[in-house]
């Protein structure tokens, strides 16, 4: 009789022994987990139990049977959504019951959320600082990086803000400061509508101010438990307001196209990055674009190092101002 025939048995016996537990995991090492489900994002299932001071965190790929009683709201790889009235596991194929007569293979599973879990479950916020200095000339450089999202079953609303400053002895101040709020909807097959909002102030092209409000349509070509990849088009007006040198101030229309990727299995390391390009669509021959990457390492207790790219591109900038700008960021920081 073999182990993984073992295995099923022992499993199968669990869910129907175990009555006075909400939630069951059983893991393909035959380890049994008995707590509360709180959500399963990203490859990793976090579980609520008795015996932790906090939530365990478990790769989905390593559960073999999951069972529980209460709501859940599930996405598939393909996009599509179940509300289930609880989640049974149908052990000969390593499936998702969702129905009479229909299964979900447990790999193409992308999302698990309790439909009524609370607030707090359904945030997630990251913080990152990053400080330098050097005697010579006292130079001193800070960067700041936060991030704040509310996810839940049709809409995602997110929030960034990204800040770096330098000075030194007899030299102007150099800052970048960049943010952004956004609004997805998520629609059938994997579409989603956008609305966001982006802010950039920057010395280095004169920017004082430049706000970017966008919409758009969206979808993901790949969103798995290992990566998303997604596309965006979408129209643009985009503000511009320049230091006190320069008086002239710019209102365009665009439109823009975008790539964006998210890449979380890969051992500890996160690696995040999208680019973006705006034709205008009032100002002849412009066109902007924005590219960034970030490559995070997690760390016990939730902290991650962070190494961070962010390029910024203008082929008619304003007289006197650079044409493109970047900034390379090395923060610590943790996450919720």
């Amino acid at each position: 009789m073999s182990p993984r025939f073992i295995l099923l048995c022992i499993g199968f016996f669990l869910s129907f022994t175990s009555f006075s537990q909400k939630d069951i995991l059983l893991l393909e090492n035959g380890d049994r987990i008995i707590g509360e489900v709180k959500r399963m994002d990203q490859g990793i299932l976090n579980i609520k139990t008795d015996y932790s001071s906090g939530e365990l965190k478990i790769k989905w790929k390593k559960v073999v049977l999951i069972e529980s009683s209460e709501s859940f709201l599930v996405t598939s790889i393909e996009g599509k959504r179940y509300v289930l009235n609880g989640l049974e596991t149908n052990l000969p194929n390593f499936s998702l019951i969702i129905g009479k007569d229909r299964y979900l293979d447990m790999n193409d599973v992308v999302l698990i959320r309790p439909v009524k879990d609370g607030f707090l479950s359904r945030m997630n916020a990251s913080i990152s600082v990053g400080y330098n200095f050097a005697k010579a000339s006292n130079l001193s450089q800070l960067s700041v990086g936060s991030t704040l999202g509310y996810t839940s079953e049709f809409y995602s609303i997110g929030a960034t803000f990204n800040s770096v400053r330098s000075s030194q002895d007899n030299i102007e101040e150099i800052q970048r400061t960049y943010g952004d709020l956004s609004f997805n909807y998520f629609l059938k097959n994997d579409y989603f509508f956008t609305l966001q909002s982006e802010y950039l102030s920057n010395s280095e092209q004169k920017l004082r101010l430049r706000m970017t409000n966008k919409l758009g349509f969206g979808k993901y070509f790949i969103h798995t438990n290992k990566m998303y990849f997604a596309g965006e088009i979408g129209v643009a007006w985009n503000n511009e307001s320049y230091d006190k040198t320069i008086r002239d101030n710019r209102n365009s229309g665009e439109a823009f196209a975008a790539l964006g990727i998210d890449i979380f299995d890969f051992n500890k390391f996160n690696l995040t990055s999208n680019l973006t390009a705006y034709p205008s669509l009032t100002e002849k021959d412009r066109i902007r674009a924005d590219f960034k990457i970030d490559l995070k390492y997690k760390l016990p207790l939730d902290l991650f190092i962070k190494l961070g790219f962010n390029y910024n591109y203008d082929n008619k900038s304003v007289e006197g101002a650079s044409y493109d700008d970047y900034v390379v960021r090395t923060t610590l920081g943790w996450e919720l």
